[in-house]
């Protein structure tokens, strides 16, 4: 398999690197994570101006046509800094759910969450669900021209920052069936719609949505009832491919700040990277960062290319790698730092804890091994 990058694709990951270099000093980003909204809208308004928002709709919407390896160019830098502006939660999942769902609906949204003027989060996460898509207990029952929505949504990422929210709920079918399930695009202010947003572990924001009696019309429905399975499944592993894109970018800067560490660090007289022992762990580091990398370019490859049976288990693989990876990567660098590889004043932890959350988004890596096997 042949993968190259385009000179366009090359421009944008250069302008990603700079605006992350400029930008994205760990300090400037804990004072980020601390303040409301949890990141920059200045920042958000610049990617807006950039094009990066634009990267994955159709050119009709007043996007560029782009598809998987666009996204991963963006995110694959993101990861880098550990940008915290909610790319995956507006553009890969909100905004991938109401692309995919076309419509009068796209037409109307897109051009807004392209300009940066309105921010989309997915609500497809409920308490007893885990890893499960199609576990789905958020009722919609038809009432007159609309519909009735009921039920609560867990680790919504962004969602109390977001101006509307795609949210999955049962229409037809039981609880675990992939059939019945729809996707309504609702307001994040309507009545009956309570949000309770907290910080999460790794330095971003979610919240828990609580729904009851919540009226949309049926003009808010994301594509056909009872066929919203096929869409979610679709922006999942869009979603994946995404954030490992993001952990691999992590897993560079964990690596390589851990080699230019112990090339400074001294004892015994002597660099801790004089000890073969050491020199073995980081080149395994290496070894395993360059494996997870090769494989997303491969998933993201074939997903771009719509070969999507044989991408969806390439998808499997490689979420599973980078959970795996991620983790090994991530405990050695702390482990070759000391204590202090713990520390809010060193990159290292924050950049581990980011890599923890993405192993746990989306299936962790035994769920993805089962899938794969299966």
């Amino acid at each position: 398999m042949n993968f190259e990058l385009s000179d366009e694709q090359k421009l944008i990951g250069e302008s990603v690197e700079r605006f992350v270099q400029d930008n994205y000093e760990l300090e400037t980003r804990r004072k980020l994570a601390e303040q409301d909204p949890g990141f920059s809208r200045d920042y958000w308004a610049q990617m807006a101006e950039l094009g990066w928002l634009a990267l994955p709709f159709a050119e009709e919407h007043g996007g560029f046509g782009g598809n998987q390896i666009d996204t991963m160019v963006v995110m694959e830098q993101f990861g880098k800094g550990l940008v915290l502006e909610p790319y995956l939660a507006s553009i890969v999942m909100g905004g991938g759910a109401v692309k995919r769902a076309g419509g009068d609906l796209a037409a109307e949204v897109l051009p807004k969450v392209i300009d940066g003027s309105r921010q989309l989060a997915l609500a497809y996460a409920e308490p007893q669900s885990r890893f499960d898509l199609h576990d789905v207990t958020t009722t919609a029952k038809q009432d007159g021209d609309g519909y009735v929505l009921n039920g609560h949504k867990s680790m919504v990422l962004h969602g109390a920052t977001a101006d509307q929210i795609v949210v999955s709920a049962r229409t037809g079918g039981g609880q675990i069936d992939t059939d019945g399930i729809s996707l309504f695009l609702i307001d994040a202010d309507a009545d009956g719609v309570k949000r309770d947003g907290f910080p999460t572990v790794d330095g971003l924001r979610a919240c828990e949505i609580e729904l009851k009696d919540v009226r949309v019309g049926a003009d808010r429905l994301l594509g056909e009832a009872g066929k919203g399975f096929e869409i979610l499944s679709a922006v999942a592993n869009d979603a994946i491919l995404a954030l490992a894109a993001e952990a691999v970018g992590a897993m560079e800067r964990l690596y390589k700040d851990t080699v230019e560490y112990t090339q400074e660090r001294v004892q015994f007289d002597h660099p801790l990277s004089d000890f073969q022992v050491l020199q073995h762990r980081m080149v395994d580091m290496f070894m395993e960062y360059e494996q997870s990398k090769s494989l997303l370019y491969r998933a993201t490859l074939e997903a771009a290319q719509g070969d999507a049976e044989t991408a969806q288990r390439t998808i499997h693989a490689l979420k599973h790698l980078i959970g795996r990876n991620g983790i090994f990567i991530g405990e050695n660098a702390v482990q070759l730092h000391g204590g202090m590889g713990m520390t809010e004043e060193l990159a290292i932890g924050h950049y581990f804890k980011r890599i923890l959350v993405i192993d746990s988004q989306f299936g962790n890596a035994d769920y993805h091994l089962e899938k794969f096997a299966a």
